[in-house]
């Protein structure tokens, strides 16, 4: 059987780098979990009017790489897959147009799938160990993960100190009352939540209520 050839990144699209920069720009990023792919365009007008065009859909889902899918062809939003856990996943993510992918983790393979298709990539690291295992894989920037169980903003700050190149996305258990800790520190470059999409306002299509979390989210950010 001939195998199916993995897709291959545009080559006018953005270096990951760029990518990178663009979502650590934005100082959050939505972590999205969505049932129902329909909803995706519908949630990307609710970001984009809340002031926030970005976002990561989660693969937790079976409906993940087509929300992905949708809302990169609805243009207007830079949108990433996460919880990436496997190279097959990220072939899928990138199929559907993802421009970054995100990872509880730091897996090698992944990393490395990411690294042949040329997306940009977040794998997860909470130690030293997996801080220098990203760093060996040629990346400065990971998503700490889970974060609030994992030292909170303190333990950001001592990993900063022997890892000074790298940026650090903290994810997980962070809310818009704790959003300000997270952001004073220096290595933060973005805080990745749920708050401003939570999935039962998705499951009911209220995207005017989830335009207004994610304005309220931007001005805490801006602060």
């Amino acid at each position: 059987m001939t195998p199916t050839p993995r897709p291959r990144p545009n080559p006018q699209e953005e270096p990951p780098v760029d990518v990178l920069d663009r979502v650590t720009a934005a100082r959050l990023v939505p972590v999205v979990v969505l049932d129902d792919a329909a909803a995706a365009p519908a949630l990307a007008d609710a970001l984009v009017a809340g002031g926030l065009p970005v976002a990561e859909v989660t693969f937790r889902t079976p409906a993940a790489a087509d929300a992905v899918r949708a809302m990169a062809d609805h243009g207007g939003v830079l949108v990433g897959a996460g919880t990436v856990l496997t190279p097959a996943q990220v072939d899928e993510a990138v199929a559907a147009g993802a421009r970054f992918v995100v990872s509880p983790g730091t897996s090698r393979a992944v990393v490395e799938r990411c690294l042949e298709h040329g997306v940009a990539v977040l794998p997860g690291a909470v130690t030293a160990t997996e801080v220098q295992a990203a760093l060996e894989l040629g990346l400065s920037t990971v998503k700490f993960f889970p974060a609030a169980t994992s030292g909170g903003p303190a333990a950001v700050r001592a990993l900063a100190a022997p890892f000074g190149g790298v940026r650090f996305v903290p994810t997980g258990g962070i809310g818009p009352d704790d959003l300000a800790p997270w952001l004073a520190v220096p290595s933060v470059a973005a805080v990745g939540g749920s708050w401003m999409v939570p999935r039962d306002l998705l499951a009911a299509g209220d995207f005017d209520a989830v335009r207004d979390l994610t304005a309220h989210a931007v001005a805490l950010a801006a602060r």
